[in-house]
């Protein structure tokens, strides 16, 4: 998810990102009733990276708030935050922390981690769809962004109102930049 915010290749020591919170969001979607898909986004999303490309290393750590979940339905965003699907009020923050960032080369192409989501925590892994870096020429500092995608079942984190009618497969689509320290 995070892990998109790599320095080049010349750095040999760990690099700090900050994400963006006005590029950093956590998209869903998931089959209701069988017969469409519903939509919806998190975010802003905040968190820290904290990415050494050279050895190979990173840490991540990411916040959502349950809350701020957006369908474009004030009803059915009110919905999903009730106490047996999101428990926004029990739970108002999920985490995603992770530790184990794998390259194909200087390409990142996995951030392996663990999801906690409801005060249930479960292993993640985020394939990057794409990544890249570059210069800011308006803010004079390095931005790195990228796409990264998973799914979850969302019975896993105690989250099962409503199946089987709607999916328990929840296809989680993470959109991050990351502006460096």
């Amino acid at each position: 998810m995070i892990t998109c915010l790599a320095p080049s290749a010349s750095q040999a020591e760990p690099l700090t990102y900050s994400l963006d919170p006005t590029r950093s969001f956590v998209h869903f979607e998931f089959l209701h009733f069988g017969t469409s898909t519903s939509r919806g986004r998190f975010g802003p999303v905040t968190g820290e990276v904290v990415l050494d490309r050279a050895a190979g290393r990173g840490e991540l750590g990411l916040r959502i708030a349950t809350a701020s979940v957006d369908t474009g339905l004030a009803i059915f965003n009110a919905r999903l935050r009730q106490a047996d699907l999101l428990a926004s009020e029990a739970y108002p923050e999920a985490f995603f922390v992770a530790r184990n960032f794998r390259f194909d080369g200087q390409r990142l192409v996995e951030v392996r981690g663990e999801l906690t989501l409801r005060g249930v925590s479960q292993p993640l892994s985020l394939n990057a769809i794409r990544f890249a870096c570059r210069q800011d020429a308006q803010r004079q500092v390095e931005v790195c962004g990228g796409d990264f995608e998973a799914t979850i079942n969302r019975s896993d984190f105690g989250a099962s109102f409503g199946l089987p009618l709607v999916s328990d497969s929840v296809r989680l689509l993470v959109q991050v930049e990351g502006v460096r320290r």
